[in-house]
């Protein structure tokens, strides 16, 4: 089998970010760009055919067509949430720029996958949309302690520290263990859970650092696993776990191990 047929007939994994430019912001630009390019490389490597779309660079309703035939979906990390899609005023500390159009598209994308079934998981902002879109609510800021290096420069913005996962978690199933290590430089964190969300994890100080849904295959993660120093297998065990969930509702002939 040639290596184009077996890419027509992998499974679809989109990757969305916020946008594919920040001209004001180049080196947070270039951070992020290493983060989501982690995410698509190690999905080709895993044997999905990967789309990267920036959904600031689209509108919402371009969005949802683009990512109609997604067997999965990694929604990846970014700026913060415009606050009135969660009900909240803008002006809080450490308030970052916004991108509207993308929260739109990306709560879009979110609330199909949970009407169609399809396996969905969200990174850091990408567990806030998820939050979000299933009518949740974030802390607008937190005292960062361990979840954020302050007064640093970009490249050494990412805490290291400890998370505790559900024992019945599929993240913890997934991940094999429990207690692990994790990346993370986040400034807000989950409020009021979604409909049908459940807490995963915490951290050490009790913050959520990730959810899953109760019923469907949606799961968010509040740190980075694509991180350069997190554990190496961190991000393809999240990504097998998608896997999983797919080749659970595809058939199998439309499944080409890479």
């Amino acid at each position: 089998m040639t290596q184009l047929t077996t890419q027509m007939f992998a499974p679809r994994l989109v990757v969305i970010e916020v946008t594919g430019a920040r001209p004001d912001r180049p080196e947070y630009h270039a951070k992020v760009q290493v983060l989501n390019g982690r995410v698509v490389a190690d999905g080709v490597s895993a044997g999905w055919n990967v789309t990267r779309i920036a959904a600031a660079d689209t509108t919402p309703d371009e969005l949802l067509w683009d990512t109609r035939h997604a067997d999965a979906i990694v929604i990846v990390g970014g700026e913060d949430i415009t606050p009135s899609f969660y009900g909240a005023e803008t002006g809080y500390e450490g308030e970052t720029a916004h991108f509207s159009a993308a929260d739109e598209g990306q709560i879009a994308v979110v609330r199909r996958a949970l009407a169609s079934g399809t396996p969905l998981l969200g990174i850091c902002r990408g567990l806030q949309i998820i939050n979000v879109a299933l009518g949740g609510s974030l802390v607008q800021h937190i005292d960062e302690g361990i979840h954020k290096n302050e007064g640093v420069p970009i490249d050494e913005v990412l805490s290291t520290h400890a998370v505790t996962l559900t024992e019945t978690s599929g993240l913890a199933l997934g991940l094999g263990d429990t207690e692990i290590l994790v990346q993370s430089a986040h400034h807000q964190s989950v409020g009021r859970l979604g409909t049908g969300l459940v807490a995963a994890a915490v951290a050490p100080d009790g913050l959520i650092e990730a959810l899953e849904h109760r019923t469907a295959p949606i799961t968010g993660v509040q740190w980075h696993p694509e991180a350069p120093a997190a554990p190496h297998d961190q991000l393809p065990r999240l990504l097998a776990s998608l896997r999983g969930h797919v080749e659970s509702s595809v058939p199998d002939r439309l499944l080409v191990a890479a």
